[in-house]
């Protein structure tokens, strides 16, 4: 990806940030086209704009979203279905993220859908899933301790959800983290498990599915 805008939240808008956000009208006060190539998050309460990734990205989230897809055509009563890019309301903490992938129930898939909600909330995401690139990691990691915003990281634990799946692709050390057990009041994960690239990533009931990792390459972009 390339390099991402960050905007305070006191940047001048006609309305707070965040409403514009869930209204989907943010892209249009701060002058970007709506192409759907830019996202535009609430990180913190900062306003972080960001083109669309590379294909080396995008190819580890088809890749994941595809692990879920094979379950469901052996098992008539798998229940999870992964969605790539659609808006994270964080409406306790006020933020509004556009995770790579979220993983939700078939009963929930059902209910957005129907609604054709532009929004989800965390009581509908059973797992978030974010994949680094260089100019947007540090929004998506344990915050280190200069950090005095919240990172995605902080956000999803802070909104209770009960797994966060991190593809961090930093060259020297490329690795996926399994964070859970969630503490909302701290916004920190209790417990996480990590695989190094080209290691068969194998998340834990309720999901109970592997994810091949083989192939997969750290960012030079």
């Amino acid at each position: 990806m390339g390099v991402p805008v960050k905007m305070h939240s006191y940047f001048e808008l006609t309305e707070p940030a965040y409403d514009l956000w869930v209204e989907g009208r943010l892209l249009e006060e701060l002058g970007f086209p709506d192409d759907r190539r830019t996202r535009v998050e609430i990180i913190g309460g900062e306003i972080v704009v960001s083109p669309v990734p590379y294909f080396r990205h995008a190819a580890i989230a088809t890749q994941i979203q595809e692990a879920f897809v094979w379950p469901r055509l052996e098992r008539s009563d798998f229940p999870w279905r992964a969605v790539q890019t659609i808006n994270f309301n964080l409406k306790d903490i006020r933020d509004g993220y556009i995770p790579d992938l979220v993983v939700l129930s078939q009963t929930d898939f059902d209910t957005a859908g129907a609604a054709n909600a532009l929004n989800l909330t965390a009581g509908q995401i059973g797992m978030a899933i974010e994949i680094t690139s260089k100019s947007t990691a540090a929004e998506d990691r344990e915050p280190g301790p200069k950090r005095t915003r919240r990172t995605k990281w902080t956000g999803y634990a802070n909104e209770g959800v009960g797994f966060y799946l991190l593809v961090d692709r930093a060259p020297d050390e490329p690795m996926v983290t399994l964070f859970s057990n969630p503490n909302r009041p701290r916004g920190i994960f209790r417990a996480e498990k990590r695989w190094r690239f080209g290691e068969t990533v194998v998340l834990p009931e309720p999901f109970g599915i592997e994810i091949p990792t083989e192939g997969w390459q750290p960012w030079d972009e």
